[in-house]
């Protein structure tokens, strides 16, 4: 693909995540949302929080930062939610929104490439290594425990209940989420979800990750494809991914676009305020 042949599908994909993934569609599976101008204000289960918006412009007179900290007093004023994450995007154009954030509290957490491609182009035959004896969907209660574990590990993170709770109530609504997991000598070690998206063309692929001691075999490439064909079966073209600089080479070697940047800012009540120690994000 020439340049500019790139440039100019790299463009009609973002146009097509603006339309399609933001806004009402970022928090369809929300416990509830609220509007707060040109906010979507979301409640998920575990305790999260999450602010989605289209992309937009502030009128003559509008403050970023009183937009911000309305913001956060309402879904604050929720005791149930411990931790709130405004997801900003790279090419979105607001002046002064993150210095906002910053000042009302949000952390920055890893900026991460917004990934687009065809769904068709991942769904291809990768070659298990040895000693992986399955590559299978699950929804069985210990199952998606012991995954949901074994994800918080791979990323550095406290193994987190809640996290794994969020997973379950997703599955059991039968909203079309999907947990994928390659097991070897009967454990996890490595596992994704998929999460086709109402109303549009796109299914996301989240919370891949792999042991460290089998990565670099082919394992993610291995579920990514059969998340893909489990997409396509769906009747869902492209796919949509939030990629660290590990899993976007991957996707680049499919034909998958970096289109724009993400960097989800992350507010977390005191814990004395909240009455427990532990957060969790969808």
């Amino acid at each position: 693909m020439s340049d500019a042949a790139g440039s100019d599908r790299a463009a009609e994909l973002l146009a097509a995540y603006d339309a399609e993934l933001r806004g009402e569609a970022e928090t369809a599976h929300a416990l509830r949302t609220e509007r707060l101008g040109p906010l979507h204000l979301a409640t998920f289960p575990g305790g999260s929080g999450f602010i989605g918006y289209a992309p937009f412009r502030l009128g003559a007179g509008e403050s970023v930062r009183e937009l911000v900290r309305l913001a956060l007093a309402h879904v604050a004023s929720d005791p149930t939610v411990s931790q709130l994450e405004w997801k900003t995007r790279g090419h979105d154009r607001i002046p002064g929104l993150e210095s906002a954030l910053r000042d009302n509290g949000f952390r920055a957490e890893e900026t991460e490439s917004i990934m687009l491609g065809q769904a068709e182009s991942l769904a291809v035959d990768v070659p298990l290594p040895a000693g992986i004896v399955l590559l299978r969907r699950i929804d069985a209660e210990p199952d998606v425990r012991a995954t949901s574990a074994m994800v918080d590990r791979a990323f550095g993170d406290p193994v987190s209940p809640r996290r794994a709770d969020a997973v379950l109530d997703r599955l059991s609504r039968g909203d079309g989420t999907e947990l994928w997991v390659a097991e070897a000598g009967g454990e996890p070690i490595c596992a994704g979800r998929l999460e086709p998206v109402p109303g549009s063309r796109f299914a996301g692929i989240w919370g891949g990750a792999t042991r460290a001691d089998w990565r670099g075999r082919g394992i993610y490439r291995a579920l990514t494809a059969a998340r893909a064909r489990s997409a396509l079966a769906a009747g869902k073209t492209l796919i949509h991914s939030d990629s660290t600089a590990y899993s976007r080479p991957i996707l680049e070697r499919y034909g998958f676009l970096a289109v724009s940047t993400t960097t989800p800012y992350v507010w977390e009540r005191p814990v004395a305020a909240a009455g427990h120690s532990e957060a969790s994000t969808p």
